[in-house]
């Protein structure tokens, strides 16, 4: 995997550090209830109603949802335009599910780490536009427009056209499209302001979950994670995040690793028949019932085909995104009732 030479700035540093020294639960029992969200890839609109549709939120987006558990398996970044909204409403609503006896756990996807690792810029369809300008500090914007609105009042003085009043929707998306693709100052900003207000939370994030006898990933656990403790695990995702901060030149083994917590797709692509021996052996070493995975998007989205190997696996990235099908769904666990809302049961 490409990278690119990194930036830190010291409070970011000092904030992840601290975020290191916390112990950060990842195993959890007697929960009632738990919904389960896939990939979000930044559409806020279409998240907000799998949150009102299951009972998450009320109308006013408050935790309406009691003692539940919420799961978001990772991967709110990139291709579309929200993320930083969905980043603030998870925020605020983990902090009123706690209150009122529930819980929110957001997981590490591949797309978090790598914007916190500065490399989501080598992929063109990765940072959307609207993504870009949601991270960055608003004088840099202003001061960017501006330096525009005078290059094109001077063209417009020369005959080419324009008054310098404002920018165009069109003119203004083309105009930070070629910023993001040319200018190393912008990236620089960017990195550091997403670092600096969101660093610390996603520091504090788990890359695997287990609750009851369910464990969720973004991607999946391969036969050789799985002889690992979820916290081991956890921890190894925290400590290498915090390295590539720290050190451009740092190359990770667990955040880019193929059989990692963040890219694993076996448990999605492999033939059942042939590979359900193995399915068995990491439920058996993880001390559980089934692995809800997202990160491998379903084409076209049922419930039968989320469902894999006879239920011990299940596929939650169903296209939620209106840029791949806009496929809204939630996985319900009650006791030991697994449930699909939101797409066909066929």
């Amino acid at each position: 995997m490409k990278r690119r030479a990194v930036w830190a700035s010291a409070a970011v540093l000092v904030l992840l550090g601290a975020a290191a020294a916390a112990e950060i639960p990842c195993v959890f029992s007697g929960v009632a209830r738990v919904v389960a969200v896939g990939d979000l890839h930044g559409d806020h609109k279409n998240f907000v109603s799998i949150l009102k549709s299951t009972g998450i939120v009320d109308e006013d987006l408050r935790w309406a949802a009691g003692v539940t558990h919420f799961v978001q398996t990772g991967d709110i970044m990139d291709r579309g335009p929200d993320a930083r909204k969905i980043f603030d409403l998870l925020m605020r609503l983990e902090k009123e599910a706690t209150a009122a006896g529930g819980r929110v756990h957001v997981l590490i996807g591949n797309h978090e780490m790598m914007n916190i690792s500065g490399i989501a810029f080598d992929y063109p369809d990765y940072v959307t536009v609207e993504q870009l300008l949601s991270f960055l500090p608003p004088d840099y914007i202003q001061s960017k427009e501006k330096e525009f609105l005078r290059r094109r009042k001077f063209e417009s003085a020369a005959g080419s056209g324009g008054d310098g009043s404002g920018i165009p929707d069109g003119e203004r998306r083309t105009l930070w499209a070629e910023v993001m693709q040319n200018d190393p100052g912008a990236r620089r900003r960017y990195l550091s302001f997403f670092r600096d207000k969101y660093g610390p939370w996603l520091l504090g994030l788990n890359a695997v979950l287990k609750i009851n006898e369910t464990v969720f990933v973004h991607g999946g656990i391969s036969p050789e994670y799985s002889l690992k403790p979820l916290a081991a695990i956890n921890n190894e995702v925290r400590r290498e995040l915090r390295m590539v901060v720290k050190n451009g030149d740092f190359e990770p083994r667990t955040l880019y690793a193929r059989d990692g917590p963040l890219w694993y797709r076996d448990l999605a692509q492999r033939d059942e028949a042939l590979f359900e021996d193995e399915v068995d052996a990491i439920l058996a070493n993880l001390q559980a019932r089934h692995i809800v995975i997202a990160h491998t998007v379903l084409g076209l989205a049922t419930a039968k085909n989320m469902k894999r190997f006879g239920g011990k696996v299940w596929i939650i990235d169903t296209g939620i995104s209106d840029y791949y099908q806009g496929q809204l769904s939630a996985l319900i666990i009650e006791g030991t009732d697994i449930k699909v809302w939101g797409v066909n049961d066929e």
